[in-house]
């Protein structure tokens, strides 16, 4: 299920940003991108991140901002500055290139200006959890909303199924009547009325009839779909049993389909199958 919250603290000489974004997956997905004075806290926030999300591929990112850039500067290493200029400068008297950057240059090469080494002292890391939760918050806010127009987007494809549904149930008196007015029309352009067998016309469709009939097939997709309704309502993560209620109603769709022999009916089918593709579409992104 996507989701998305961002959180920032701003203590005056730091600013601390914590971003979760995730997208749809089967599992939990998580990748971490850390400063590296956080490197011990990752089996923490790993923790924290498999109790309040369930599945996604999910990315969580931290960043902190000194409001000094220097402050983290502990000196500059002379000796190798020294060093890195006198070869840059006879490179150049070499290539008769004029040497005003050098010391600009030399300054760039590893290992010149040396920075303190980065640690988290228990205040950063206050600030930081405080930041993650409150991003964590705004995260799982926004799964919420999410999920309330996803529910309501379920529901509404749902209840199109039972209305296509209950046409069926409308239509198939009239299939019935075409069907024993075909087999009768058959007949009497093959055989000729005078020969038909009446009483062996009726049990014969009375077995047509009785093949082609799908009482089974509405009963169990109107109890799938007050099923699949029923489980929706649930506050637990119900989005792989929404799948498996969703292959049921289609199987019974399609039984639908098949036994139909009638066009109207066939309409409303096809209607069906639509819906329920929509539905199959949008349960990717639910838990």
């Amino acid at each position: 299920m996507t989701g998305y919250g961002i959180a920032t603290t701003d203590s005056g000489s730091t600013k601390y940003t914590v971003e979760i974004k995730s997208l749809n997956s089967k599992f939990l997905e998580l990748s971490l991108r850390l400063p590296k004075a956080f490197s011990d806290k990752e089996f923490q926030l790993r923790t924290d991140c498999n109790k309040q999300i369930e599945r996604g591929k999910v990315n969580l990112s931290i960043t902190i901002e000194q409001a000094d850039t220097q402050t983290r500067a502990a000196g500059i290493d002379t000796v190798l500055l020294q060093h890195y200029y006198k070869q840059l400068k006879q490179v150049a008297d070499e290539l008769n290139e004029p040497g005003g950057n050098l010391l600009q240059l030399a300054l760039g090469l590893p290992e010149v200006v040396k920075f303190d080494e980065e640690t988290l002292s228990d205040e950063q890391w206050k600030l930081t959890e405080k930041t993650f939760k409150q991003a964590m918050a705004n995260f799982q806010q926004f799964r919420d909303d999410e999920g309330r127009v996803l529910e309501n987007e379920l529901k509404g494809r749902v209840a199109l199924i039972t209305q296509n549904l209950e046409s069926v149930v409308l239509e198939e008196p009239k299939r019935l009547a075409v069907i024993r007015e075909r087999l009768e029309n058959f007949l009497s352009e093959t055989v000729g009325a005078e020969n038909i067998d009446n009483n062996r016309l009726e049990q014969e469709l009375i077995y047509y009839i009785d093949k082609l009939d799908v009482t089974e097939e509405k009963v169990r997709l109107k109890s799938h779909c007050d099923y699949f309704l029923e489980t929706l309502k649930s506050d637990d993560a119900n989005g792989k049993k929404l799948g498996f209620i969703s292959q049921e109603i289609g199987r019974e769709i399609n039984t639908l389909g098949s036994k139909a022999n009638d066009a109207a009916i066939q309409k409303l089918v096809v209607g069906m199958k639509e819906e329920l593709e929509k539905i199959k579409e949008q349960l990717l992104n639910v838990l």
